[in-house]
């Protein structure tokens, strides 16, 4: 069995979590339900990144404690995941005591290869990027405030700090990127990284004193762990290390991130990961944002929403359906009301809601509410059989590109060609004159349903189980090693139900 280890960034809990969290949750999840479907060991870890100078300001606002206040926001996110039915196998938390342990242990791998040295940080830092910026980078604004790239606002940054020495590892990773072309994706992000690295790379600051709340740095008080060194860890501490056994799950199929940390994932991520002597990961990435009216989401601009509101105004799997379908992953994607309403109209009733509805009404009132017999196949037949037939294997080809929108436009490329086959073939009619033809019709037409259904259950476990079940397709052969085994004649079926009304909203 084949081994997939996916992991989502994990999030910064200063708030509460809005669609573009959910979004990168939803999207790893597919990814997470394909593999397990697929036979595959899988495992899935998502969580939280709750420590460093934001957490610390944000919680003396509310006058809490930097732990309360965490506790408080990481609820929200394990709400969040569990009521998107995000099927992760570890909820990570870097107050974890594990991970604490792994934090220091990479520590002292990179400590004892020479790559961590005792100096003084001057320079630009972003608070909420919890990011290091060179004076190139940043933009001096109107007002005669200085800012990132990002637009956050920076501050002139004295103490003393230890550094990686990540200046020694360009030309290890431009000869990453070289051997491995799809160690980032998609492949313009990975042009992005190897130009940033090309440009040259200063040590990085990695330890900070003027705050505490964070991982210490091993024999040396006073200074508190890089946010991005503890955070990138966590990875590393959901499979255990530093303990024996950690190389069962080490090292990650997969990060899934948000564009805006690809430099710390894959620029830093695989330095420190070099300097500790540990295999890379073999992939990373990096999607695009969830836009309202063009604009990335934030607090500032009040434009969040909120996708348990969502979730309850539009249905979870109709939701789920317009994240994973609606937008290419990788590309950034525009969310509206609008447009979650067509994309529910025209694919989930008018497409999927009606294919099954008329095929399964037809079975009940005609065939004793039972599968129906197979006759004779005719050319059309086979050639909806072949169209279904090959579908997994464009579904996996989908899944190895990590992009769950071309497995949905594929599995409706069947739904479409199934609608043509029925009004085709109109089993309506010839039942007047050939009833066996009839069945036979009726029979192509819930096969490929099966098979629709499976390769849905990634994106909408819920509908595609209820759809399943009105085919009594039994719980244990809803895997896709189950995609070729064919609906059994006489099987009896449940009364059928309308699966996704329109929404007039």
């Amino acid at each position: 069995m084949s081994r997939y280890f996916v992991t989502t960034a994990i999030s910064y809990p200063n708030g509460r979590p809005h669609i573009g969290h959910a979004y990168e949750a939803i999207a790893t999840d597919w990814l997470a339900r394909f593999a397990r479907l697929d036979g595959r060991d899988t495992f899935f870890l998502t969580g939280t990144d709750e420590h460093g100078l934001k957490i610390a300001q944000a919680a003396r606002a509310r006058g809490l404690s930097p732990r309360a206040f965490v506790d408080e926001m990481t609820s929200h996110f394990i709400q969040m995941a569990d009521r998107l039915h995000i099927s992760y196998d570890r909820f990570i938390r870097t107050t974890d005591p594990d991970h604490r342990r792994c934090v220091e242990a990479l520590w002292q791998r990179m400590e004892a290869s020479g790559d961590l040295y005792l100096g003084r940080y001057e320079g630009w830092y972003s608070v909420r990027d919890e990011a290091f910026y060179d004076e190139a980078e940043t933009v001096l604004a109107a007002d005669g405030r200085r800012l990132a790239p990002t637009g956050t606002e920076l501050s002139w940054t004295v103490e003393e700090s230890w550094f990686f020495r990540l200046s020694r590892y360009a030309e290890p990773l431009l000869r990453l990127y070289a051997e491995q072309p799809d160690f980032v994706q998609p492949t313009f992000r990975m042009n992005e990284m190897r130009a940033f690295v090309e440009r040259g790379l200063a040590d990085l600051s990695v330890s900070r004193t003027s705050f505490d709340w964070g991982i210490p740095v091993p024999g040396s008080p006073g200074h508190v762990m890089y946010v991005w060194v503890d955070a990138l860890a966590n990875y590393l501490t959901a499979t255990g290390f530093p303990d024996p056994g950690y190389e069962r799950r080490w090292p990650a199929s997969l990060h899934v991130i948000g564009k805006d940390v690809m430099r710390f994932h894959a620029i830093y991520w695989p330095a420190f990961l070099m300097s500790a002597g540990l295999p890379l990961p073999e992939r990373v990435f990096g999607h695009g944002f969830i836009l309202n009216r063009g604009e990335k989401m934030s607090k500032s601009l009040g434009n969040i929403v909120e996708p348990g509101a969502l979730a309850d105004t539009f249905g979870l799997d109709p939701l789920r359906h317009f994240l994973l379908r609606g937008i290419s992953f990788g590309q950034d994607g525009e969310w509206s009301h609008d447009a979650i309403i067509a994309r529910i109209n025209a694919d989930l009733a008018n497409d999927l809601g009606n294919l099954a509805q008329r095929t399964l009404s037809m079975m009940a009132r005609n065939c004793d509410g039972r599968v129906p017999e197979r006759g004779p196949q005719t050319p059309a037949d086979t050639a909806l059989m072949q169209e279904a037939a090959g579908l997994l294997d464009r579904c996996r080809s989908a899944h190895a590109a990590v992009q769950p929108h071309a497995a949905l436009d594929a599995i409706w490329g069947l739904v479409g060609a199934t609608n043509l086959y029925l009004s085709n073939e109109a089993p309506w009619s010839v039942r007047k004159t050939d009833p066996a033809r009839a069945d036979t019709i009726l029979w192509h037409a819930a096969d490929a349903i099966r098979r629709i259904a499976l390769l849905l259950q990634p994106s909408m476990p819920g509908s595609a189980a209820r759809l399943l079940d009105m085919l009594a397709i039994p719980e244990d052969v809803r895997d896709f090693r189950a995609f070729d085994e064919a609906l059994g004649p006489g099987t009896v079926l449940p009364p059928p139900q309308a699966l996704f009304p329109r929404f007039n909203g």
